[in-house]
């Protein structure tokens, strides 16, 4: 029998967990602050859900099988169709706009890279009910709250685009097959100029129009500021882009005059290789990079207005993302901001003799009654290894028990930062702050 985890899994062990837990925490909060509340969806569901609902890729990394009931189930690789589901089933009864978040474990069978394992957790901000740019903002800005809430200020940008105006730049140049070309332009950045070319004439560009294609997107690889993207809309607009890919031009133009009122504006760049794989986005779209090192993406995103029909609910409009946490993670150690992990404790009660031992138990119950964290030795250490042991728990205080230049009912409280000690009686520890 081995003792380590399968490929593509990881244990996260004492301090990291508590780091975890931790920046969880933090996330969640910030989500609240934005109005947003909690949803909880299962980690199995019908295989179906997926297959139909989710890109090519997704379907190829189901990790799915037969259940003991003989139906075909998969593990979840993503969260929104779960939540598309539940939606569907809630529609008449659940007021609007809907604001959920979730944090969700989730099951891909791919092969792990640095920042994707095979199991993960993911953190979504969903927006339903919401036709106008508002719910992209108001996305936007509350993910912004919550990268920050867990470290990450200052490190990330959001490169946005419009999937209608993306296929319109296409149309104007000759695509006849959306979904081949939406796979050229969603790989840019993984492609070499030869294969880009190639893929989008798969789907009906001339050698021409792709290289004229590859030309536009290598002179904005970096993407466009807010303040200077007016003259590269100028520019995509001129080979004459259809009626849908102007309205989604002016999506783009209002979610970037919004994002000014919200505070997020220099956060963001307008990027037109930005598609998503997923089959189910309709019109806006977004990730977040993270501003230097390997250029993973930390969350993806967009509109996805017709996907709750789906699952018999009304016609909805809705915005979402999903922020990872192994890539989130990776880029808060790179930076130096990676938790030390479990919060530390507040009060470590150290015992001397071991007559003292049942004192000491009543005195560590006593802090937890009245909400203080508290902890004892339950080894039966010397009293020099319990204050090691209070220091690697990084507490704020010691209560030493049994001292003999102490009073023989007496409490020494020692500052752990400080050293600095007081004396006081044990009648008075329930006072004690």
């Amino acid at each position: 029998m081995t003792s380590a985890p399968l490929k593509g899994f990881r244990d996260y062990t004492p301090p990291d967990a508590g780091a975890r837990s931790q920046i969880r925490a933090q996330m969640r909060a910030a989500a609240r602050r934005s109005g947003f509340v909690e949803l909880e969806t299962p980690s199995v569901e019908a295989l179906d859900l997926f297959t139909t609902k989710s890109g090519e890729e997704i379907v190829r990394q189901l990790w799915d099988f037969t259940d003991k009931g003989g139906r075909h189930v998969a593990l979840v690789p993503e969260t929104t169709p779960s939540l598309a589901r539940v939606y569907g089933a809630r529609a008449k009864s659940e007021p609007l706009p809907v604001k959920w978040f979730t944090v969700s474990k989730l099951w891909r069978f791919e092969d792990p890279q640095a920042g994707r394992e095979r199991e993960f957790s993911q953190f979504n901000l969903d927006v339903l009910g919401v036709p106008g740019i508002e719910a992209e903002v108001e996305v936007l800005a509350t993910s912004a709250a919550v990268l920050d809430s867990a470290g990450a200020e200052g490190l990330y940008t959001f490169r946005i685009n419009d999937r209608a105006l993306a296929e319109g730049i296409g149309r104007a140049r000759g695509m006849r097959e959306s979904a081949p070309y939406f796979h050229a332009v969603d790989r840019f950045r993984k492609s070499s100029p030869d294969e880009f070319r190639t893929e989008l004439g798969r789907a009906g560009l001339s050698s021409d129009d792709a290289r004229e294609l590859h030309e536009l997107f290598r002179s904005v690889a970096t993407g466009i500021r807010p303040g200077e993207a007016e003259p590269f809309f100028d520019r995509i607009a001129s080979p004459g882009l259809d009626a849908p890919a102007r309205e989604g031009l002016d999506r783009l133009r209002r979610i970037l005059d919004l994002a000014e009122a919200a505070g997020i504006v220099d956060r963001i760049v307008v990027d037109p290789t930005v598609v998503r794989g997923l089959a189910y986005y309709t019109s806006s779209v977004f990730e977040a990079f993270a501003t230097s090192g390997d250029g993973r993406a930390l969350f993806g995103g967009g509109r996805y207005d017709h996907l709750i029909e789906l699952f018999g609910g009304p016609p909805t409009p809705a915005v979402g993302l999903a922020i990872g946490d192994q890539t989130l993670e990776g880029l808060l150690r790179q930076n130096q901001r990676w938790p030390d992990g479990e919060p530390p404790i507040d009060t470590y009660v150290i015992c001397v003799r071991e007559d003292l031992r049942r004192e000491a138990t009543r005195l560590v119950r006593d802090l937890r009654n009245r909400g203080i964290s508290a902890d004892a030795d339950l080894l039966g250490r010397s009293f020099a290894r319990q204050l090691r042991e209070a220091a690697r728990r990084r507490a704020r205080r010691a209560w030493i028990l049994g001292l003999k230049e102490a009073g023989p009912d007496a409490i020494v409280e020692r500052d752990l930062s400080s050293g600095a000690q007081r004396e006081f009686p044990r009648s008075e520890a329930r006072r004690s702050e």
